[in-house]
């Protein structure tokens, strides 16, 4: 590895731009004072020394403000109810939650639903049935989770109902609805492919005076912007964006309207529209802050120019701006992607020299780096090093590590580093999971793919939409149909609808090895549920005739490819264009014509 200590003089110059550390704790340490010797290549105990962590909950909260007022009992017992494939939503799951004898509160509900935020019909029965119990009074918090639950699965309509039920009046209470739920509702439309939808939804929020002041209002539109921007619709943020300014020409818009649609055409990599917005901004007098900064160096590293960024920097420091996390960050990740970990590590150094200093997505974007190179002895130091500094690492950490071990095969080693971090006391999340089981699905591992999604819900993560997809895949693979079934099943159950493709997957397989009940019984399923019936480009029912083709079309192009080498005469190729023939058979005549005239043989 290229040594991370940079010239004197790079150093020198941070200390006098910089404010120094005030910490005297925290030092710069050169990776050599670590061991040569990746831990995850030596078997056996971790060879890292974590710190002590208390053992994980049975059913974690996300939520590192949740204060459980609750029995664990209970929780339990909902939590059983849920995953009981015999139990439905409606009347089926109210009838047991009666006979449970449960008395809920709003969080023991709410952490029901940080624990299964992937089965929106069973968690929509559990909250309306928990609405009438005597004594429950829902909080705007829950009222918001359910909200996002049903937006996720996008059952809108239900969304809206219960929106506009609290907020028609009645017995019903307004104060349930919050900006929030409005948030929910517009980044979910967003994500679900639905501008206008998203602007309708910021459209009525803003004439709803009763709960919505002016500042609020210009927030809600930050995020309308701000959800369109992320879901790749840009243009449509624009022209929306646009059209307020000619409707109000005295507005002038905010700094951070200005950040999140530069961020967005960044995104959408389309530099001359963000340097146009960049000029324009600077036109109407808009003061650039250090966000904007931020922005501008993020999205010159995503468009891999680097250099750009680090120019910025020297930019912000001339207009008197100091640069946090949020510049360097991207610096250092861009130039770890790109495996530049010598310019890495300088720019490390002079962040390590400012008050904050580097922050855990500093290191783990130096662990990105050395994982994407291969270099696991080095990610494996980074580690070292942030816990020497008293930064734990997060099971993104960790993902980086899965993420190599799935794209090169390396089972033992994956499954060596999973059990470390269980012996640690770390909890893997859903990703963790999910490479796990892409890793040990690609390598034909598939009776340790199902012990892995086992122990996924043992430990409290619901399976969503894409790790129910991979299990049935892979359960459709060891030819166990009646288990991928029973998944199909469940997902329905839940209220994840399974994917077109899935579907007719499923169905022709199980038609071909005669088990026509049970295909009967999988088509019933599916058309229990409102779904598309479109299937990507990809699709054929014969898969070895597919094969075969798309062979066939592969040679004939690398016999293009070279011939065309030879080729001395390119206009050949123009009394093709018209010809009646298949685009096959014009190929073929076309290879012929181009080595006669080349003679080749």
């Amino acid at each position: 590895m290229p040594s991370p200590q940079k010239p004197r003089h790079f150093l020198s110059l941070a200390l006098i731009f910089f404010k120094p550390n005030p910490n005297p704790n925290f030092r710069i340490l050169s990776l050599r004072s670590f061991s040569d010797q990746s831990w995850l290549s030596v078997p056996g105990n971790p060879l890292i020394k974590w710190p002590s962590l208390s053992p994980p909950p049975s059913l974690p909260s996300p939520n590192p403000n949740f204060d459980p007022k609750f029995s664990q009992n209970d929780l339990s017992a909902i939590a059983n109810l849920l995953a009981d494939p015999s139990i439905s939503p409606g009347p089926s799951l109210r009838t047991a939650l009666d006979r449970a004898g449960i008395d809920p509160s709003p969080s023991l509900v709410q952490a029901v639903f940080d624990h299964f935020d992937s089965s929106p019909k069973l968690l929509h029965t559990l909250f309306v049935w928990a609405e009438k119990q005597p004594g429950f009074r829902c909080s705007a918090t829950l009222f918001t989770s359910m909200i996002n639950v049903l937006a996720k699965a996008r059952e809108f309509e239900s969304a809206w109902s219960m929106i506009l039920d609290r907020i028609g009046g009645g017995d019903k209470e307004p104060g349930l609805v919050s900006v929030d739920a409005f948030v929910i509702m517009i980044r979910r439309y967003a994500r679900a492919g639905q501008p206008q939808s998203a602007i309708r939804a910021f459209e009525f929020a803003s004439t709803l005076e009763s709960f919505l002041n002016s500042e609020s209002e210009m927030s809600l539109f930050e995020i309308l912007l701000d959800s369109l921007c992320k879901e790749g619709l840009v243009r449509v943020a624009s022209e929306y964006f646009d059209g307020k300014r000619k409707l109000h020409r005295d507005w002038i818009p905010s700094v951070r309207v200005y950040n999140v649609l530069l961020n967005g055409w960044f995104r959408a990599r389309k530099l001359k529209k963000a340097e146009r917005l960049w000029v324009e901004m600077k036109r109407d007098g808009v003061k650039p802050s250090v966000v904007t900064y931020g922005t501008l160096v993020e999205g010159y590293c995503r468009m891999r120019r680097p250099e750009i960024a680090m120019e910025l920097v020297g930019e912000m420091r001339r207009e008197g701006i100091e640069p946090n996390a949020i510049v360097f960050n991207p610096i250092i990740d861009a130039l770890g992607e790109a495996g530049r970990f010598k310019e890495a590590w300088g720019m490390m150094e002079w962040f390590s020299v400012l008050e904050s200093g580097p922050t855990i997505s500093t290191y783990n974007s130096l662990v990105k780096g050395y994982c994407k190179a291969g270099n696991l002895v080095e990610a494996s130091r980074i580690i070292k090093m942030m816990i020497s500094r008293g930064i734990v690492p997060t099971p993104t950490t960790y993902n980086y590590f899965f993420r190599f071990f799935s794209k090169s095969g390396k089972i033992e080693e994956g499954m060596n580093l999973y059990t470390k971090m269980i012996e640690s006391g770390y909890t893997p999340d859903r990703l963790t999971f999910h490479l796990l089981l892409k890793m040990l699905c690609e390598e034909g591992r598939l009776d340790l793919a199902v012990q892995v999604s086992k122990e996924m819900r043992t430990r409290g993560c619901d399976m969503d939409l894409a790790t129910s997809t991979m299990l049935i895949h892979l359960l459709c693979k060891m030819n166990k149909f009646k288990e991928a079934l029973s998944e199909f099943e469940d997902m329905i159950r839940r209220g994840l609808v399974p994917q077109y493709l899935t579907f007719q997957n499923m169905n022709d397989e199980l038609r071909k090895q005669g088990m026509t009940e049970m295909a009967r019984k999988l088509c019933a399923l599916m058309s229990s549920v409102p779904h598309s019936t479109k299937l990507p480009n990809t699709y054929v029912k014969d898969r070895d005739e597919s094969h075969a083709r798309r062979k066939s079309i592969i040679q004939k192009a690398e016999a293009m490819s070279n011939v065309l080498k030879t080729c001395s005469d390119p206009r050949e190729l123009v009394k093709h264009r018209s010809s009646p023939e298949t685009v096959e058979s014009r190929a073929n005549q076309l290879i012929e014509n181009i080595k006669t005239k080349a003679n080749i043989k």
